[in-house]
């Protein structure tokens, strides 16, 4: 079984480069599912209903979620309708919103557990090294041969940390939310596929997605400005697992990198 994760799409060139990149992937690697952060879809912040739905149509499968999944005030109202939208499992019950699912495919279930760092980010998700081992348990236990998790996180050593945690009952963890792609994708003892950070789908020439001018600007003059998405062309990068559906341990990983003219 073969999963293609991508990473957080920032704005209209992120979203369109990932289009033309899910039809070639699946046409090139006949994934089983199609996973993709998609929190930074609306002009760089959170989702919309809409957005989630033209995902789907373009063939995503499952969407997750981070620290910007309530950006859009029209998420909170929808979420709980449509399961294959993850926000972090681990914020606090009662939150809208799923943060796992467990999905049918030809070649068996795949689980997809989203989770949430705490270092460096906003206060009030739930210990993720607790409540992510609790879920990843209980998906495999209900069938997954294979479990995908999404660690949405800014430190590398908190995303590290999870992959080791999980090692040997996640097939893949993947970090997002830094928007650069690591260069560590390996295997780990348990058989455990890691990717400290798969980067971004937006602007190639941007400064994480975002207009270099504007970046710069604030830098240099330390206000507050506003910082549009970037333009083109645009990268799409993410990693493909391949999974021993028998054992749920991972066989190989590769980065994947693609970049986009408008």
């Amino acid at each position: 079984m073969r999963l293609i994760f991508l990473g957080d799409v920032v704005g209209e060139p992120g979203r369109l480069a990932l289009y033309r990149a899910v039809h070639e992937l699946r046409a090139e690697f006949n994934p089983a599912l199609i996973v993709v952060n998609g929190e930074n879809a609306a002009a760089g912040r959170g989702i919309t209903p809409r957005l989630c739905e033209e995902f789907f149509t373009n063939g995503v499968d499952v969407i997750t979620l981070g620290d910007h999944a309530w950006d859009q005030q029209d998420l909170v109202n929808w979420i709980d309708s449509e399961p294959r939208v993850l926000r972090p499992h681990n914020l606090q019950l009662g939150t809208p919103g799923k943060g796992s699912i467990l999905v049918d495919t030809p070649e068996g279930k795949v689980g997809v557990l989203c989770l949430r760092g705490r270092t460096f980010m906003s206060p009030g998700p739930e210990n993720p090294f607790t409540t992510g081992m609790d879920e990843a348990q209980r998906l495999r236990a209900e069938g997954a041969c294979a479990l995908l998790v999404d660690m949405h996180a800014e430190t590398t050593s908190e995303k590290i940390a999870m992959a080791h945690r999980l090692d040997g009952v996640a097939s893949a963890v993947f970090g997002t939310h830094t928007h650069v792609q690591t260069a560590d994708a390996r295997i780990l003892p348990g058989g455990t596929a890691a990717m400290t950070d798969v980067g971004m789908c937006g602007s190639r020439d941007g400064v994480i997605g975002r207009d270099t001018e504007a970046v710069l600007a604030a830098c240099i003059n330390c206000m507050p400005c506003k910082l549009p998405v970037g333009g083109w062309p645009a990268v799409v990068s993410g990693a493909i697992v391949e999974i021993d559906t028998a054992t749920g341990k991972a066989i190989c990983i590769q980065a994947i990198n693609r970049v986009y003219d408008r």
